[in-house]
């Protein structure tokens, strides 16, 4: 039976999420294919050897990596972690194995209840048949031969999409017809529009985005190796993905998806090494996901649109259930979450912040409202993955961290609350986002921020059209206490930053001193900022000046009591240490709370 959740206080296209699996039926197996091998081998005979990056680039992955999250992207994952749960056994659940101490939740992990395990890649060497059916689609396993000839190589970079290309046959796709495609890098297939976007390969960026045929939707990098192919034809339009590496990675994906003109999707799956990525169907603009497991031989009943499986090689946190645990013995009483754990939950970022509620205009953000989803009343804004405590070490303000102090990640992450999305009006009085940098989530490496937690920099002007970045404190700038409500427009001096910049870095890079560029100096005012954002409401006079969070640590049992116990020596002087450290950061305009009581 499907699970529906009903979210409160939203705009209406959020208005219910609903969780369920699509239909896998046992369809007749096609045809075998003729080719009696995968004809990617010699299609790429053809192609030009490239030379890979020698590291990663500072646009993709930055200091903190991905680390402005949609809280939409933790409930899908938690309600696939719950799918996979379902079949399992029930957990013996040890008698007080949650408790407070020194002021920290502890949270026990039972038998995978809050840190997911990977969900293998399970589809290599096989293939998949989706059939339309009513609103949805069934599901067949399929032969793994490709479909050959493989066609025409497309020139695609990283991140880099085809122009509109014509369907030899009008294409039936949850029940509207299309005659045109786009071929995007990213493993996927969109109608209407190209997707060339380098922000996170989410479900919530395949079901709210355009119609989308994803065979493998992960950041592929067709620029430094393998090819992909398109070949049109009145029976099939087909598109190969050979030996694709993902960015920055030796890892490669093999696959295909071919079109038939009576609306079945066919997706063949070769030799696969990259395992993190989403195979899926979506009819775009939608709030509803089926997590479905593409391998499975029984039939199940089907429930809204897009469905489809994410893979994932590395254990994740359940923030969703971690939260409805924490407060199941906790009061609502805290706007923020900050989970930290005892083994490494991500990859792709050091930590991350996800907003649940936003009430503030003004400052880039939409108002929503999951704060029911995640167990809380109303009073919970957001929440924190601060990852592996360990690898923070043992002093909160060691700058070991890339430049940055323990103290001075967590004020960044915290800081994700109200930054930093600000566009302003330039000179000729259009809306412009040369202030922001990587995710558009981050200030530029190219403005001088005096030295914002929030990246940017502190920029000297020689003159000259000459700049230097120089080494700086970590704190926010009045920009940054404008937008968190904490200094009003008349506190936020004019500021800078640099057009045309001519350096080694680019505006995703995370701040570094003793850089020199050159560029032209660009003044920004704050009343820039207001023409394009409008006021920010609250303003300064009526917004909270303190902000509440609940530290909560998650174990598992097996984890050796000695290691525990430094985790939890190592937390409490980070919780002790944070409140005089933001109080500075912000010129003692707020303060954070990090006490479980009042």
């Amino acid at each position: 039976m499907p699970i529906r959740w009903a979210v409160l206080s939203l705009p209406r296209r959020f208005a219910v999420l609903t969780i369920a699996l699509a239909t896998i039926v046992a369809w007749p197996p096609i045809p075998a294919l003729t080719q009696a091998e995968n004809p990617c081998a010699t299609a790429l005979a053809d192609v030009p050897i490239r030379v890979a990056r020698a590291a990663a680039a500072p646009e993709k992955v930055g200091h903190f990596g991905n680390d402005s999250r949609d809280v939409r992207d933790l409930l899908h994952l938690s309600s696939a972690a719950n799918a996979r749960r379902a079949g399992r056994a029930a957990a013996t659940v040890r008698a007080m194995a949650d408790r407070d101490d020194n002021q920290i939740a502890i949270l026990e992990d039972r038998n995978g209840d809050l840190v997911i395990q990977a969900n293998s890649f399970d589809l290599a060497n096989s293939g998949l048949r989706f059939e339309p059916s009513g609103d949805s689609y069934s599901i067949a396993r399929a032969g793994a031969e490709f479909r050959a000839p493989l066609g025409q190589a497309l020139q695609l970079g990283d991140d880099a999409s085809t122009a509109s290309t014509t369907i030899p046959f009008s294409f039936p796709f949850f029940g509207r017809r299309f005659t045109a495609l786009f071929v995007n890098s990213d493993g996927n297939i969109t109608f209407e529009e190209a997707d060339h976007e380098s922000t996170e390969r989410s479900v919530t960026r395949l079901t709210t985005g355009v119609p989308r045929i994803a065979p493998f939707f992960a950041d592929l990098d067709p620029s430094v190796g393998g090819g992909v192919f398109l070949a049109s034809a009145p029976e099939a339009m087909t598109v190969t993905w050979c030996s694709v590496p993902g960015f920055d990675s030796p890892l490669t994906m093999t696959t295909q998806a071919s079109l038939l003109p009576d609306g079945a999707i066919e997706f063949r799956f070769g030799t696969a090494t990259l395992r993190d990525g989403i195979v899926a169907l979506s009819p775009g603009r939608t709030e509803l996901f089926n997590p479905t497991d593409l391998s499975a031989a029984t039939a199940a009943p089907a429930a809204g649109p897009a469905f489809g499986e994410q893979f994932i090689s590395s254990p994740s946190l359940d923030l969703v259930a971690a939260a409805r645990r924490f407060y199941a013995a906790h009061a609502d009483d805290f706007e923020q979450l900050v989970f930290w754990t005892d083994i490494g939950v991500m990859t792709d970022a050091f930590a991350f912040h996800a907003p649940v509620k936003n009430t503030i205009t003004g400052i880039g953000l939409q108002r929503f409202d999951f704060a029911s989803q995640l167990g809380s009343g109303g009073t919970l804004e957001g929440v924190l993955n601060m990852d592996r405590v360990a690898k923070y070490g043992e002093s909160p303000t060691s700058r070991s961290l890339g430049g940055s102090s323990p103290l001075g990640v967590l004020a960044h992450e915290t800081g994700h609350k109200w930054l930093t999305r600000l566009r302003f009006r330039n000179a000729d009085r259009q809306a412009s986002d040369a202030l922001l940098g990587r995710q558009l989530a981050h200030w530029s490496f190219f403005v001088d921020t005096d030295g914002s937690v929030m990246e940017g920099n502190e920029i000297q002007d020689l003159g000259g059209g000459q700049f230097r970045t120089t080494s700086a404190s970590e704190k926010f700038s009045r920009l940054d206490l404008y937008a968190m409500g904490l200094a009003t427009p008349d506190e936020v001096p004019a500021w800078f930053y640099i057009e045309s910049p001519i350096s080694s870095h680019n505006r995703e890079d995370g701040p570094e001193p003793g850089v020199s560029i050159t560029g032209t100096r660009r003044e920004v005012l704050i009343q820039d900022v207001i023409d394009a954002m409008g006021p920010r409401v609250p303003a300064a006079a009526d917004a909270p000046r303190q902000i509440r969070q609940a530290y909560i640590y998650i174990s598992r049992p097996s984890n050796i009591e000695q290691l525990r116990l430094r985790d939890l020596r190592s937390l409490a002087r980070m919780r002790e240490e944070f409140p005089a450290f933001f109080s500075r950061a912000t010129e003692n305009r707020m303060t954070v709370r990090t006490t479980l009581t009042p």
